[in-house]
């Protein structure tokens, strides 16, 4: 082993990251902003704003999602089949929604594809089917396979720095 890595290995008994420097950290991945929609057979539909998304495979098509517990992560459990909306520039006010700043009058246009429900005049949606859920420590690891999708040209939101960010504006 290297001299650089056996300092490395002998740091990891030393205490634990700071997790606010860890958060201002990893702020400093831009990521698109996403809502993540489950179809609740006894109340309607839930939403909630999710930037840990990520695809995994190509064949079969597969995607992830981290989630608390909670509402979502209870009925996509439950249902097993729950939609992701990438959302556009446009859409920020419907990230902020689902994010928990609700507005109560707030209509949030709802497709239903396979019996899911999606955001309308969102950049790409998904229709996933749950396979499989892996906890990690505060969050589970949602992995679905793909049984459904469509896009259409937008600029994408992105979330950068711990707030809302203009593709365009990049130097």
């Amino acid at each position: 082993m290297r001299q650089e890595n056996l300092a490395y290995a002998s740091s990891l008994a030393q205490p634990r990251v700071d997790g606010d420097l860890f958060r201002r950290c990893v702020s400093r991945f831009a990521t698109g902003v996403t809502v993540v929609t489950v179809g609740d057979t006894q109340h309607g539909f839930h939403g909630t704003t999710a930037n840990s998304f990520v695809s995994v495979s190509l064949a079969p098509p597969t995607v992830l999602i981290s989630l608390k517990p909670g509402r979502m992560h209870d009925l996509i459990r439950r249902e097993g089949r729950y939609g992701i909306s990438i959302l556009n520039d446009n859409q920020k006010d419907l990230s902020s929604h689902f994010a928990g700043q609700r507005d109560p009058g707030r209509s949030c246009g709802i497709d239903h594809h396979i019996d899911v429900p999606i955001l309308k005049d969102s950049m790409a949606h998904l229709i996933c089917e749950l396979t499989s859920t892996v906890n990690v420590h505060d969050h589970t690891l949602f992995i679905g396979e793909v049984i459904g999708c469509d896009h259409q040209e937008a600029s994408p939101l992105i979330f950068y720095g711990s707030e809302y960010a203009n593709l365009n504006a990049a130097g």
